[in-house]
Order: C-alpha cells, then sequence, then structure tokens
C-alpha cells in the first residue's frame, strides 16, 4: 500500500483527488499568471482558470469539513483551513464554518449567524435601495455584505482576533497592488473571475434547499417546532445538476448538485455522488432540477429574493416550467456560516 492510498480516506479516491486537487492549485496559480498577459485571449483564459480553480476551492473546503478526503481530521482540517487562504475566506476560521455547516445537516435547517434579509429590511432607505439595484445589474452585493459582516464580526472580538483581520487584509491588499503593478487589467480579470466565482456558489446555494432559515448566533439549538426528520430533509432537499448523465459540466460545482445524494450520505466524497445517486433515487426523482430549469427563476427573482418570506414553491410533477415560481435562498453560503 503506498504514502497516498494510506492517507485517503477510501481506496477509489487517490486519483480523482490528486488531480482534482492539483487542478485547483496549479489551476489557481496558471491563472493568476495567465492574467498579467498582454493577450486578450490568454487572460480570458486566465479568468476561466482562476474562476474554476477558487470554485472547487470553495467545495473542497466543504468536502474537508465533512473529513471526506483524508482519513485523519487533523489532515482534512489543514487542507481545509488552506482553501479558505486560498480563495479570500480565511478571516472566518474552518472550525467555525465547519461548525456551523454540521448543524445544518444535523438539525435540518438553514443555520445562519446573520440575518441579510432582516438587515436589509431595517436598513436606510438608500442601501437597500443599492443592494437591490445591484442585484439587479447581477452584481452579487448581498454575497459581499455577509463577507462584510464575518470581517466585522471578528473585528468586534477585539484583540488577537482584530490583529488576525488586518493581517489578512493587508496580505490580500499586498497580492492585490503587486498584481496590479504588474498588470492593471489583471486586477479587473482577476475581479471578474471572482465574481463569477460568487455567482456560481450563490446558483448552487439558491436551489437546494427550501429548509427554514434560523439566525443563530452561538450554540442555541434550532427551536423544535416541527418534526425534521429524514423524510422532511430529502423533500426539502433538491439535486440541481446540469443534467444527470452530464459528468463534465457537474464538475464545475464538483458534483455538488447532486446534493440529496450528499445530505443520504453526508461523509461520501465527491467523485462517489453520482453513482450514489443512481444507486439511491429513480431516473424520475422529483427533487431533480436541472440547471436549464432554474435559469430562468434565477434571472427573474434574482432582486425579489433578496427580501423574499419564502423559497416559493417547485410542481412536484414534471413539466416544463414547473421550476418557475422556485424563488430560491439568499445568504446561506456555507463561507459565510460562521
Amino acid at each position: 500500500m503506498s504514502v497516498l492510498d494510506r492517507t485517503f480516506r477510501f481506496p477509489d479516491a487517490v486519483m480523482p483527488n490528486v488531480l482534482a486537487l492539483t487542478v485547483t492549485i496549479l489551476g489557481y496559480l496558471l491563472g493568476v499568471f495567465f492574467l498579467t498577459s498582454s493577450s486578450w485571449i490568454i487572460v480570458s483564459l486566465g479568468v476561466v482558470l482562476t474562476c474554476l480553480s477558487l470554485t472547487w476551492s470553495a467545495y473542497y473546503i466543504h468536502e474537508f469539513a465533512h473529513y471526506a478526503i483524508f482519513k485523519t481530521p487533523a489532515v482534512n482540517r489543514r487542507w481545509g483551513i488552506f482553501m479558505t487562504w486560498m480563495n479570500g475566506s480565511c478571516i472566518a476560521h474552518f472550525d467555525d464554518m465547519r461548525r456551523k455547516h454540521l448543524r445544518h445537516h444535523v438539525e435540518r435547517a438553514d443555520v445562519i449567524t446573520f440575518d441579510v434579509q432582516a438587515y436589509l429590511r431595517t436598513a436606510p432607505s438608500w442601501l437597500r435601495k443599492s443592494v437591490l439595484a445591484l442585484e439587479w445589474l447581477y452584481f452579487p452585493a448581498v454575497e459581499f455584505l455577509m463577507r462584510g459582516f464575518v470581517i466585522a464580526r471578528a473585528w468586534r472580538l477585539g484583540g488577537h482576533a482584530r490583529l488576525r483581520v488586518v493581517a489578512i487584509i493587508a496580505l490580500r491588499c499586498t497580492f492585490l497592488f503587486g498584481l496590479y503593478f504588474i498588470s492593471p487589467w489583471a486586477v479587473l480579470g482577476y475581479f471578474i473571475a471572482y465574481l463569477a466565482f460568487i455567482t456560481l456558489l450563490r446558483f448552487a446555494d439558491c436551489f437546494q434547499h427550501t429548509y427554514d432559515v434560523y439566525p443563530i448566533d452561538g450554540d442555541n439549538p434550532v427551536p423544535k417546532d416541527k418534526i425534521r426528520d429524514r423524510e422532511y430533509e430529502q423533500q426539502n432537499t433538491y439535486s440541481d445538476v446540469v443534467g444527470l448523465e452530464n459528468r463534465w459540466l457537474n464538475l464545475i460545482w464538483l458534483n455538488f448538485g447532486y446534493h440529496n445524494a450528499h445530505h443520504e450520505k453526508p461523509a461520501m466524497p465527491w467523485h462517489q455522488l453520482p453513482a450514489l445517486h443512481r444507486e439511491l433515487f429513480s431516473e424520475n426523482f422529483a427533487q431533480v432540477i436541472t440547471v436549464p430549469e432554474l435559469l430562468r427563476s434565477f434571472h427573474q427573482h434574482r432582486v425579489h429574493r433578496i427580501l423574499a418570506k419564502d423559497y416559493g414553491e417547485v410542481l412536484a410533477i414534471e413539466k416544463a416550467g414547473r421550476a418557475n415560481n422556485f424563488i430560491g435562498a439568499v445568504g446561506v453560503s456555507f463561507l459565510t456560516a460562521v
């Protein structure tokens, strides 16, 4: 047995994860390097590579949070922390993200700390209207508000936490200034890649659950106001895949679209989810809603969902437009659920 075989949790995990982690890390380095090119074709390739590597690094945080890749929690945790530094979510501690995300699975609810909808409803009119206008323009303003909250929360802790925030922001700014010094257009390319990365994540998050949302800071339990058993979990979970047999495009989200299968076996690694879905669910499983079906809803409700009090509804029967009234969620990213 090789060192790699002894390191990874599952016997078939070596090849897919070595390849995917290599693409994630080298793709990021190569993508940023391409952004400094004088050729717009190379720059465009750099934007795509950077976006993909940022996206995979985020979903690898999710994999490491479930200890789904390596055999030991310590190794998963180290890699999870590394990925937070790679995509800029490092102001939040990996352990905090992991704890909050596991509550999502155990308590079958969207457990959040910052209720961005409640904040916007009571915010000054100019701020609320500005956020809605930016969202109409497809700028993910809510996601930046969520990241601002993570920074403010760490800052309020004072002491070492505040110094850590200053150090991280200084390092990120140094990186961007260095990139600007090499090529001002490279910073624009990186920003475009980052916006695309956030949009890909929020599209997936938007349509994967119709759970109740509970703003809870600390370890207070979710109210026991309804039965949240496994049946409830599956009925309020959706698999937003490009297509069940679309092997390559589903990898954009590292197979995260097979979400019902993930919730049935949370520690199952990303590369086993397509097979697990086929094993557990029939071809006509009602919880599968493909990306082409959801694109119209994502566009149509992009402003309404910011302040919507419910997720809308999905028609149980298979017919054209059955997801048109699926408003979706906002502000529930595991990267900001601290």
